[in-house]
């Protein structure tokens, strides 16, 4: 069957759905790309904001992600907390920085 959405979700993304003792993710394909593609425009889009914000505050990598991560959290609406960390990881990468190592960024 052919799908329209040729969209690859990263296991990192699709493993945020996936809950313990389970092989397929809690949510429809649709609905999971829908989620990952919207995490992955946030983490693009976060790029030079967070770059130019580290540079002009003078504050390191790991400050400037964290930042980014707490902002993240105030919008529940739009990511929820493990997606959120996901976007803060997914950044980055896209900077070439050091991933954090927990929700603590």
């Amino acid at each position: 069957m052919y799908e329209e959405n040729q969209c690859d979700i990263p296991a990192s993304f699709m493993m945020l759905y996936v809950k313990p003792h389970q092989h397929e993710p809690s949510l429809p394909r649709a609905e999971l790309t829908q989620r990952y593609e919207l995490c992955e425009d946030l983490a693009n889009m976060l790029v030079d904001t967070v770059s130019a914000q580290q540079f002009q505050l003078g504050i390191t990598e790991d400050d400037a992600l964290e930042k980014c991560w707490r902002g993240l959290q105030a919008q529940p609406d739009l990511v929820n907390g493990a997606e959120s960390f996901w976007v803060v990881c997914r950044l980055a990468e896209l900077l070439g920085w050091p991933l954090p190592e927990s929700t603590g960024a």
